[in-house]
């Protein structure tokens, strides 16, 4: 007699989709998980914003975690720690998500992209919807797919050159600037007061991605490129049993980073993401796996591992008191006052 929690691990183990579309459905769920957060995150912090705009003292509580859509600002923090040997105390939790992005691309390739980012999440629904209206995804010629997926490189590089060319002093002056200690609300105030010229990049990105599976993280994400290039590290990969496999092909259409999984004996290119998605839907057993330092690793094990990794850092950065940030409430009040009658602008502009 099967037991409520075999059934339970059986169907969580399942995929969802059409054939050769089919994504990991315990993916799908840790997804969603946190897509449902990055919304709570928002009404909480849209609820702090309109407190501070009104000047209505105490603010309600700013939730740190909305700081994970600073990683250029993160990735600052981290370098000005690593030289200064102290976490600047403006947008801590940018630097420890940051962290934590990259401790889990170094041990499980780019998990956090198929995982855990909420961007991701969204790029891959605006996908399958986009299957659902025209019945497929398209492609790029692959002449301009393989220029235009070195942008991504070229911002990274960009932001990098940027970082790294700035002087200690001017690093820490820029972190302590009103602009960077307003980011936050300043990333904020561009989806609640969308400009005309918000709405149409948004719309056109939208649409991209609805035509072409993963459009944003294939070409644009610099985060995605750095996490892809930190990946080469790490100890997982996928790798093939040319002895069982069946040359099914299944593994190469449900690729989001289109590999040609089906000839490799080992997955190492930067552009795969750890989704895994390849491995659930392979239809033979011991064909398609992970292996970590030479271990047989399973789907559900992989997965627990993206989480307890990420909550131990989430957890570890609070106990450490390295999470919530040191700007008071009256600051907040004050920066978004003068916000409003001299916007700030970058303090390199």
């Amino acid at each position: 007699m099967i037991s409520g929690i075999d059934r339970a691990l059986t169907w969580l183990n399942g995929r969802i989709g059409r054939k050769g579309e089919k994504v990991y459905r315990l993916r799908f769920l840790v997804q969603t998980g946190f897509a449902l957060v990055c919304v709570l995150l928002g009404i909480q912090f849209a609820r702090f914003v309109s407190a501070a705009q009104e000047g209505r003292l105490p603010l309600p509580h700013r939730p740190p975690g909305v700081e994970g859509f600073l990683p250029i600002s993160g990735l600052m923090g981290l370098v000005d720690w690593a030289r200064s040997g102290e976490l600047n105390t403006v947008h801590p939790a940018a630097a420890m998500l940051v962290l934590i992005g990259l401790a889990l691309a170094i041990l499980l390739r780019r998990s956090f992209c198929s995982w855990i980012c909420p961007v991701g999440f969204l790029s891959e629904g605006l996908a399958r919807l986009g299957r659902r209206m025209f019945g497929r995804n398209f492609r790029i010629w692959k002449w301009l797919d393989v220029p235009l997926r070195g942008l991504k490189y070229l911002l990274m590089a960009f932001f990098l050159w940027a970082i790294f060319g700035m002087s200690a002093a001017a690093l820490r002056d820029f972190l302590a600037s009103p602009y960077n200690r307003l980011a936050d609300v300043k990333t904020g105030l561009f989806f609640t007061e969308l400009t005309a010229t918000g709405a149409w990049v948004l719309f056109v990105l939208a649409a991209l991605s609805l035509l072409y599976k993963g459009f944003w993280c294939r070409y644009l994400c610099p985060y995605g490129a750095l996490l892809g290039l930190t990946s080469w590290l790490s100890p997982a990969r996928i790798q093939r049993n040319p002895r069982t496999c069946i040359d099914c092909g299944l593994c190469d259409k449900v690729c989001m980073a289109r590999l040609p999984v089906s000839t490799k004996l080992d997955v190492l290119s930067p552009e795969c993401i750890g989704c895994l998605d390849c491995v659930a839907v392979c239809p033979i057993k011991d064909a398609l796996g992970l292996r970590v330092a030479r271990r047989d690793l399973s789907l559900r094990a992989y997965a627990a591992a993206v989480l307890v990794l990420f909550l131990a850092g989430y957890f570890g950065a609070r106990a450490c008191g390295v999470w919530d940030n040191h700007i008071s409430d009256a600051e907040y009040v004050l920066r978004i006052q003068e916000n409003r009658i001299e916007p700030y602008g970058h303090p390199g502009m």
